[in-house]
């Protein structure tokens, strides 16, 4: 089933040598990091736009099969023009397989579904509990140190935005349909952190980023295509202009560039400073909709900016 028309998430990568440094959660930001970060909030504010573009034809399981196909052709098109290893032992290939399973698939999927019977804001705040997932699980799979400055960042982030959709997930009724979707939604961020932490491990085995997400995307886009094919979904194109247009869009910016620069990220500055950008999206896609649909900001959601903001300069600021 389609998310909500309305909806401005989810949408919601490996460092090579050239790009990696030594991880840390408390080391000041670089300019380079900066600029990840920058392209990893615009390349997924923008993709709620193309998403509102692909419902209706093509069943979402197909949708999603034809993005990270197209994705992980165009990876693996980069990997070899810029000389990257692609061949890879078993080992690795596993860990290629859980990127694939919890972040370019299973995630995507339960948003999807779950999101169907849950408003835009419920589902952004949701994920922005990802700064927070990041953080409890970057301790337990990766030793590292919570950072209380980080963790009170994101409590303001969080806050922020379910201050800034207040009015809309107060009138949500949660029924029981509503509570399963609630559930697919929370295990669909897990899922992604998950995915993040396979990422940075993989990361520290020096898997080049570009040639990680190849695979990665080859096996979601494998897995997404099972799953369409044994709920019966026909695997069919919608040859409009504004399908192809968002097809690409999704595909190319909200997946290669994203998702390379944002786990990236992650191996540079650590799982919960780089996870805040999920708080930081759907605050740039709201921005984004009151130009391109007059959307009206309340009282609440400039206070909740105020919040997100507080705690973007905690998160990200020099220490």
């Amino acid at each position: 089933m389609p998310p909500p028309e309305n909806s401005v998430v989810l949408d919601a990568p490996v460092a090579s040598a050239s790009t990696r440094r030594p991880t840390s959660a408390t080391a000041p930001m670089t300019r380079f990091d900066y600029s990840l970060y920058a392209v990893t909030v615009f390349a997924w504010s923008t993709s709620w736009i193309a998403l509102k573009m692909q419902l209706g034809v093509v069943a979402p399981q197909v949708a999603l099969t034809w993005r990270f196909l197209l994705a992980s052709l165009v990876m693996f098109g980069w990997a070899f023009i810029r000389r990257h290893r692609l061949a890879f032992p078993l080992a690795d290939h596993l860990r290629f397989l859980g990127l694939g399973f919890f972040i370019f698939s299973m995630n995507f999927l339960q948003f999807y579904v779950g999101g169907a019977k849950l408003t835009s804001g419920l589902l952004a705040v949701i994920f922005s509990l990802a700064s927070v997932f990041n953080m409890l699980l970057g301790a337990i799979f990766l030793r590292q140190p919570i950072d209380r400055r980080i963790l009170a960042g994101a409590a303001f982030g969080f806050g922020g935005v379910a201050l800034m959709f207040w009015p809309e997930i107060a009138g949500t009724e949660i029924d029981h349909d509503a509570a399963i979707g609630l559930l697919l939604c929370v295990g669909g961020t897990l899922f992604f952190c998950i995915g993040n932490m396979i990422s940075a491990t993989t990361q520290r085995r020096g898997v080049p980023v570009v040639s990680a997400s190849a695979w990665g995307m080859a096996y979601g886009a494998a897995i997404l295509a099972l799953s369409a094919a044994a709920l019966g979904k026909p695997f069919i194109i919608d040859w409009s202009f504004q399908y192809i247009a968002s097809l690409l869009w999704l595909a190319i910016l909200s997946s290669v560039i994203a998702f390379f620069a944002y786990l990236t990220l992650l191996g540079r500055i650590g799982s919960g400073r780089a996870g805040y950008s999920t708080v930081l999206f759907p605050v740039f896609a709201l921005l984004i909709s009151t130009v391109a649909e007059g959307y009206h900001w309340t009282a609440f959601a400039i206070a909740g900016l105020a919040l997100v903001m507080i705690g973007n300069v905690i998160v990200l600021g020099r220490r």
